[in-house]
């Protein structure tokens, strides 16, 4: 969205990298016990099923129109004077940090509902990241929650806070947490397999429980542990290996291989030399744990690893 150029690597055509398959754009609806059904229509046959639906995210199909979509978002920062960012995640503070270096002379407010930044890492990292987007005059409000609709109803670029606050933006950037996609398996055989939270219940192979033949990897998964895209492809190799040997036949469950969650780990990318970095033994922000990310944030090293072109 700042830098629309850098979309062209990122985003990356299934058919690019997975040459060896069929791929069917279309919503999973149903699964029974040998097929699942899609919106359209398909019934697709299966001996054994991956689900790795995540979170729910409304995006365009093709990569054109992906691209379209950042370009028309970056025009919305290149033409505002103001800009309101809601979400203190990771999301949000990387796109304040972004602005904040490219268009320094734009005025970036962030709001977050919660009492600190990057809540789902340390104090400290929460307390550095804080203190490098005030370095950059990013305004920072916290414990506040945003009323989007307050602005569109009068047409003044002026949206109320829910501390009755004023903030003066010529557009936002809505940056709060998705809602998982696993709404759709209430009615399928999975139904029963959700835990309180929505999250598919797996057992240390990451099969759902009670499912020798149905394995569930990423974001969707009830593993308690950050949900992050890196984790997400360990899941994977994991579940890959597992699949590999239960098609060869005649395994035994000792012989499958298990996940086991580690410490946390966060890198939250600061403009585009710094970062903050928390390990489970220290905390580091600045240049060197930017070296790390927010040179290409990890687009080159993902490209590799689907054999493409870095």
């Amino acid at each position: 969205m700042v830098k629309p150029s850098f979309a062209e690597r990122s985003v990356i055509n299934h058919t690019d990298y997975l040459t060896n398959g069929r791929i069917v754009t279309s919503a999973a609806t149903n699964i029974t016990d040998t097929h699942v059904w899609t919106s359209d229509g398909h019934r697709i046959a299966y001996d054994y099923l991956v689900i790795a639906t995540g979170h729910r995210d409304v995006v365009p199909n093709t990569k054109t129109d992906r691209l379209n979509q950042y370009k028309a978002e970056n025009q919305k920062i290149q033409s505002a004077n103001s800009i309101l960012i809601v979400g203190g995640g990771p999301t949000g503070v990387e796109l304040a940090g972004e602005i904040a270096t490219d268009f320094p002379d734009k005025k970036v407010t962030l709001v977050h509902k919660g009492p600190r930044l990057l809540e789902f890492i340390g104090t400290k990292a929460s307390n550095k990241t804080l203190r490098w987007l005030k370095s950059r005059k990013v305004e920072v409000k916290l414990e506040q929650a945003v009323d989007l609709n307050s602005s569109t109803l009068d047409g003044s670029h002026v949206y109320k806070t829910s501390s009755g606050e004023s903030i003066k933006a010529d557009c936002h950037f809505l940056c709060a947490g998705k809602p998982l996609a696993s709404a759709w398996l209430n009615d399928t055989i999975l139904k029963t397999h959700l835990d309180g939270n929505g999250r598919l219940m797996v057992d240390e192979h990451l099969r759902v429980n009670g499912r020798a033949n149905i394995f569930a990897i990423g974001d969707i998964t009830d593993i308690p542990e950050l949900k992050q895209g890196f984790l997400a492809q360990k899941h994977a190799m994991v579940v890959a290996k597992n699949l590999k040997l239960l098609m060869s036949g005649g395994v035994q469950e000792s012989k499958l291989s298990k996940y086991e969650p580690g410490s946390a780990i966060a890198l939250v990318s600061l403009g585009r030399k710094d970062a903050i970095a928390q390990f489970p033994f220290a905390t580091i922000s600045g240049c060197l744990p930017g070296l790390l990310k927010s040179r290409d944030l990890f687009v080159g090293k993902t490209r590799k690893n689907m054999g493409l072109q870095a």
